[in-house]
């Protein structure tokens, strides 16, 4: 296995000789650390890379090491004391296993839409914002997949888009676009084997025909999962209208993937304010709280449910819902509101940020978090750089990467 890289001028980032000169003046204290441990190994190490680092123009050569010594080197740092390097010296060393991780080309993004021509031609012009990746606006698979290498993913699950399409579509226009939408997907699935996988789309509104649409997506085209709005036209998915289609993917035990759309109710509240600003997040919170209060997550235990960019509000709200849950309606939630939160999982699409990820592991352990970018509507780059930033250990990426998808998806086989 390839021993991670480092550079010096990493471990000191201001940009000049100051830190460099500072591990110098603590070598001496680094030194009787070292000899009380009896390793002169690590020593060698650290003289080595500081000389390398003096000579000035070597200052990026990178240097590798085993574990074994980066361990002791990190236990060395740790006996010194923060004080006796540059404050943060330490830190930026325990995390370079997790950046090497998350910079692997392991990735599952299980938040990944695909824009078929029909999709493109009744949605409406598209709209470039400072977060979409170019590609939004001339979007192809060949694109796709570029980005993806780009960005160390291995295998993404496509879903249909939602912008632009209204919630309360219905009727043959409905089952139109869920169609082609399926079909779509599986045929880049075939074009690219390994590349991609298919979340299907149901028409939500027809509940026989979402049975029908089921029974097609799962024999004929193969699907990994089903992709639902979090609503239909200010119907949340709770809602007893939608039963039999809950108990059929129970049945089936299958993975159920909500991405969040603008209620009819809800769609201009603020002038110049867009839905996916807000109301995205809040919407993921009500369809969240509908299968709640209707007791879907209780009555259908087999399905795996995907709630996406983070949780939205939900993580913030856990509390607060469940302290407010009518004692009626505890059948719904026999071992309590945050029991049942804690088995969903959650994609980190558009959602890897300090604020959103500290509420989201407060809330859920490790295994239930997903990888995501939410592309081509937000830049692959704002995910993959927020995860890396936050600094989980390296477990806890490679779990995310791809570790607790695999549990989903087990036909997938990582690169």
């Amino acid at each position: 296995m390839p021993c991670p890289y480092f550079h010096i001028n990493k471990i000191f980032p201001h940009g000049d000789r100051s830190g460099i000169a500072h591990l110098n003046r603590s070598r001496e204290n680094w030194e009787a650390v070292d000899a009380s441990n009896g390793k002169p190994d690590t020593m060698r190490l650290f003289d080595r890379n500081i000389s390398r680092a003096n000579a000035g123009s070597d200052a990026n050569r990178a240097f590798c090491w085993t574990s074994a010594a980066r361990r002791q080197f990190l236990k060395s740092l740790g006996a010194l004391g923060a004080r006796a390097i540059l404050p943060g010296a330490i830190g930026l060393l325990a995390r370079a296993d997790a950046r090497a991780a998350a910079a692997s080309p392991n990735r599952i993004d299980v938040h990944h839409h695909h824009l078929s021509p029909y999709y493109k031609k009744i949605s409406g012009p598209t709209r470039l914002t400072e977060r979409s990746d170019p590609a939004l606006s001339n979007w192809t698979p060949a694109i796709a997949v570029e980005r993806m290498d780009q960005s160390g993913i291995a295998t993404a699950m496509l879903s249909i888009a939602t912008g632009g399409i209204p919630a309360n579509l219905a009727g043959e226009q409905e089952q139109t676009l869920v169609r082609d939408s399926n079909e779509y997907g599986a045929q880049m699935v075939r074009d690219y084997p390994g590349r991609f996988g298919l979340l299907a789309s149901l028409p939500m509104l027809d509940p026989e025909a979402s049975l029908k649409e089921i029974e097609y997506a799962f024999a004929t085209l193969k699907a990994d999962g089903i992709a639902l709005m979090t609503d239909y036209g200010d119907v949340w998915p709770g809602d007893p209208m939608f039963a039999p289609v809950f108990e059929e993917l129970n049945r089936r035990k299958a993975v159920v993937f909500i991405h969040p759309t603008t209620p009819s109710c809800c769609a201009k509240l603020l002038p110049n304010v867009p839905a996916s600003w807000v109301e995205y997040d809040f919407d993921t919170t009500r369809a969240v709280t509908s299968l709640l209060v209707n007791g879907t997550l209780t009555k259908c235990p087999d399905v795996r449910f995907i709630i996406t960019h983070s949780g939205g509000t939900v993580p913030v709200l856990a509390k607060r819902v469940a302290d407010m849950f009518p004692p009626q309606m505890s059948a719904g939630a026999p071992n309590g509101v945050e029991a049942e939160l804690k088995k969903l999982y959650y994609d980190i699409a558009n959602g890897a940020n300090p604020s959103s990820l500290a509420a989201l592991t407060k809330l859920v352990p490790m295994s239930q978090l997903l990888f995501g970018t939410d592309f081509p509507f937000v830049k692959m780059s704002i995910t993959v750089d927020g995860f890396r930033e936050h600094g989980f250990p390296a477990k806890d990426v490679k779990a995310i990467n791809s570790g607790n998808a695999l549990r989903l998806f087990p036909r997938l086989r990582i690169r």
